[in-house]
């Protein structure tokens, strides 16, 4: 069985004895019931994880540093998803999801047919939380990178800034599919996925992203869930690129 991991946002260097962060050595001794003596990984989104030996005096843990391994988990390229948000706490499961599938961004869109609209203190804490779900799943799948999850923007908004790469927006009227489009971008290193929210985009939002040159594309002959359609298309993407 592999040691459990750890995101300890802390600088981390070999041979070195750590503190760990309360919550941190409260999920590993008092929830994960880890001994003295067991190992352990940490890793700190910078890149690679480090092994160590789980010490304990008192209610307090602390980490003795192992040799540095350089292991990575990343697509050989870059996919950011921009999802329009979804009713409910769908948006968990996309952010826990991309991260399982590698993607390096997630930026929720308050569409203009978003039934979830957040603002204040209830935004701060709504991100905050995408974010903890980003971290655990960094922990759970082994990627040694945290996926960054944004501030919910409009898309006008999300569209003045600057561009990278290829942009898909998928919609089911599309003359182009995803592989066509993907097979005439050779080359390839960054690949943005716009996916709407349930009611999809409103035709201001579809002639706003036209002009900002993002291309459509369909996805199968089926209508899959806003929640569905972005997680497929990484998938998908990620597979037609050899990533």
């Amino acid at each position: 069985m592999s040691a459990p991991r750890f995101f300890c946002d802390a600088p981390l260097s070999p041979g070195a004895r750590i503190a760990l962060p309360e919550a941190l050595a409260h999920h590993a001794i008092r929830v994960l019931r880890l001994r003295a003596g067991e190992t352990l990984a940490l890793f700190n989104g910078q890149g690679g994880e480090y092994p160590a030996v789980l010490e304990i005096e008192g209610k307090a843990g602390f980490a003795q540093l192992g040799a540095f391994d350089p292991r990575e988990a990343e697509l050989a390229g870059r996919i950011t998803l921009v999802q329009g948000l979804p009713a409910g706490d769908k948006m968990d499961w996309v952010v826990e999801k991309a991260v399982e599938l590698g993607a390096a961004r997630v930026c929720p869109i308050a569409a203009q047919r978003s039934v979830l609209q957040l603002a204040g203190p209830r935004l701060e804490k709504r991100v905050a939380h995408w974010q903890r779900i980003a971290q655990s799943a960094a922990e759970q799948c082994g990627r040694n990178r945290l996926m960054a999850v944004d501030a919910p923007v409009t898309l006008a908004d999300w569209l003045a800034l600057p561009a990278d790469g290829l942009r898909l927006l998928c919609h089911p009227d599309a003359d182009a599919d995803l592989a066509g489009r993907l097979g005439a971008t050779p080359n390839l290193q960054s690949l943005t996925l716009l996916v709407g929210p349930e009611g999809g985009w409103s035709e201001k939002e579809l002639a706003q992203a036209r002009e900002a040159g993002v291309q459509a594309v369909r996805f199968g002959p089926r209508v899959l869930r806003t929640e569905t359609a972005g997680l497929a298309l990484i998938s998908a993407a990620g597979a037609l690129l050899g990533w």
